[in-house]
């Protein structure tokens, strides 16, 4: 089984690290859960949506270099997956230089045969071109993500898909704990 993940809310529980930035950097004049809300369409959206300024970003950006690697826990079980796959890719739009201290931290690095992150020159989910090498190297059998973008580019290839603590429309299989996934998974496996 060769598995295509997302990395920020699906592999690793980042929002809420995220979110305390972002509600430390706008003077927790909104509330968390509204952020967190907004966090999950994008960062992008959330600046936008909040119109912050290059004061804030520079802010934020700061914040989030400096944050530990302990304070973005792994999901429970994801582990487990990962163990049994044959094959895991990730494809995120965070940079490199910030998803390889987070997986060298909690020793995953030997997990994931290649990563696509952003600035890879790639565009963005949910353009599928990133997808597509991956797919066309490691013939890709699922797609695993938290956000509707995640797996638009999936289904766009042709490969199942699963979103993980989401039910916007779309997809293959829904899941909010990934033993769910796990059971589903290699139960198709047995003979």
């Amino acid at each position: 089984m060769n598995i295509l993940w997302d990395f920020d809310g699906t592999l690793f529980n980042t929002y809420p690290a995220y979110t305390d930035i972002m509600y430390e950097v706008m003077e927790e004049r909104v509330p968390r859960d509204e952020i967190l809300s907004n966090l999950k369409i994008s960062f992008s959206h959330t600046v936008k949506h909040y119109a912050l300024g290059e004061h804030h970003l520079k802010q934020i950006f700061i914040k989030e270099q400096s944050l530990h690697p302990s304070k973005t826990m792994p999901f429970p079980y994801v582990e487990n997956i990962l163990k049994r796959a044959d094959i895991n890719v990730i494809m995120t739009h965070k940079p490199r230089k910030e998803v390889l201290p987070i997986l060298e931290h909690y020793g995953w690095m030997h997990y994931f045969v290649e990563m696509v992150a952003g600035g890879d020159g790639y565009p963005s989910k949910p353009n599928s071109e990133s997808y597509v090498y991956l797919h066309d190297k490691y013939k890709i059998d699922w797609v695993i993500g938290d956000r509707e973008i995640d797996i638009i580019p999936g289904k766009s290839i042709g490969v199942r898909t699963c979103l993980f603590q989401s039910d916007a429309p779309g997809a293959d299989f829904y899941v909010s704990h990934y033993e769910e996934l796990y059971n589903h998974l290699f139960n198709e496996r047995k003979p």
